[in-house]
């Protein structure tokens, strides 16, 4: 369920317990624990325990704090120890300019050498950064532009430099920090940070997690961060469990991608993953890549599209969620004759449904299909996606005709089914406002954004 992303188990304070350490991580559902060596010594230490442990996975590097004897040797060996099967990242590395460790010029080279490695062995970093944002931030957006991916791990900066490390295709983790009963900003940081940004970890022997503060933390204390998170985002800990586990899986390779999720559950209403088929290709849309949210895998071929029997099993009783919700990375209307069966279903068993579309399921299905919503559908919910139609089929790769096509649905539909509902993708391009203005005067439906990232 949990995977503990930076852990230091060399340390001397776990020689004597380690077992009943890891022993502890399992019973609390920590699958794995990535171990980030800090020097040379540290990162033949990782070696011996991620051979020796299934469970552990580590990186090699040299942490700022010692890298006052970096030289060119040192970057041989890290790439001999780096050839390991279960080391999957070169960290911790990066710039502290807190403390005076060692001189900034060797930090910078050091940090710079290591990036380059990085990039050389196509592994992911993981990056240490205290007081030295505009170093880190600078130097890391240059081999970004290369392809550099990582984490910024135990993160305490702003806001906006959280977004300028998403924006480079980096995650970011907290450890027990955003437990800590002075962090209320951190926290406030940490709940705008969408959760497939994240990743977990607990930065043991240090940063232990409020109850525990002032014993040694470990892995086991993932849990308590989880559950924070999940307080500031309004999910379950479960899900900030899959999510991140996910994300590590997407960087470092650790743990696996899930099986395919014909229903997936969001917040308390349950979604129906109908097909990864779509008469359209957004570009903002992810079907043809990983095809995940919220940590549940969507992908599907047509082969492998159920009959509406198997939803309805996973169903079960409509009426313990708030809504079942029609959709997937696909056009549900696709299968409108599944999604007919479902909803007919869950309507005899006194539960609401909703519709998300492109509006095109009339050109789809080749006949009128918005009559056949009623009584089935309680929402429409449809992707306007632009105001102008000339971009509405640059975005979506479909002919002008569409535009109209999707605006025809939402007028029909508002005589058929409870309520309607349109909505955008909030990027630069979008006239928020002129779109807002089209759905609420002109079609006179409920308007409604979406995030991007």
């Amino acid at each position: 369920m949990f995977i503990d992303t930076h852990a230091h188990l060399f340390y001397p304070n776990y020689q004597d317990d380690l077992d009943k350490v890891l022993q502890n991580a399992k019973d609390e559902k920590i699958d794995f624990i990535l171990i980030p060596a800090t020097d040379l010594p540290t990162s033949a230490k990782v070696i011996e325990l991620i051979g020796k442990y299934e469970m552990l996975y580590g990186s090699v590097g040299i942490h700022p704090h010692d890298t006052k004897d970096w030289n060119d040797d040192c970057l041989l060996q890290l790439k001999e120890l780096a050839s390991h099967k279960k080391v999957v990242a070169i960290g911790e590395i990066g710039l502290d300019y807190f403390y005076d460790f060692s001189p900034k010029e060797k930090q910078i080279k050091a940090f710079w050498k290591q990036l380059e490695l990085a990039i050389t062995l196509d592994l992911p970093v993981i990056i240490h950064n205290r007081e030295a944002d505009e170093d880190v931030l600078s130097i890391v957006s240059e081999f970004s532009k290369q392809g550099l991916r990582g984490q910024f791990h135990c993160f305490s900066g702003s806001l906006k430099d959280a977004l300028k490390i998403i924006e480079m295709n980096f995650y970011l983790s907290f450890t027990g920090n955003i437990t800590f009963k002075k962090t209320d900003d951190l926290r406030a940081i940490a709940s705008q940070i969408q959760l497939h940004h994240l990743l977990l970890e607990t930065d043991s022997p240090f940063m232990t997690p409020v109850p525990h503060r002032g014993k040694r933390n470990e892995p086991a204390n993932i849990p308590l961060i989880a559950q924070k998170l999940a307080e500031l985002h309004n999910v379950t800990t479960e899900d900030v469990g899959r999510i991140t586990s996910f994300n590590t899986f997407k960087l470092f390779g650790i743990g696996k991608k899930a099986g395919t999720s014909f229903t997936y559950k969001l917040g308390n209403s349950l979604y129906i993953n109908i097909t990864n088929r779509c008469n359209a290709s957004c570009y903002f849309c992810d079907k043809d890549g990983d095809a995940v949210i919220n940590g549940y895998n969507l992908r599907m071929g047509k082969s492998d599209e159920p009959p509406a029997e198997i939803y309805i099993n996973e169903i079960g009783d409509p009426k313990q969620f708030d809504e079942i919700v029609f959709c997937g990375y696909g056009e549900p209307t696709i299968r409108f004759d599944v999604v007919k069966q479902i909803a007919k279903y869950v309507k005899e068993n006194g539960g609401r449904t909703r519709l998300n579309t492109n509006g095109h399921g009339n050109v789809i299905n080749k006949r009128n299909i918005v009559p056949e919503l009623a009584n089935l559908i309680d929402i429409v919910s449809i992707s306007l996606n632009s105001s102008d139609e000339n971009q509405y089929a640059e975005m979506m790769k479909v002919g002008k005709n569409y535009f109209a096509e999707m605006k025809n649905f939402a007028l029909q539909a508002k005589a058929f089914v409870e309520k309607v509902v349109l909505t955008v993708v909030s990027i630069d391009e979008v006239e928020i406002e002129k779109a807002r203005k089209l759905v609420e005067e002109e079609i006179g439906v409920e308007f409604r954004i979406r995030k991007y990232f």
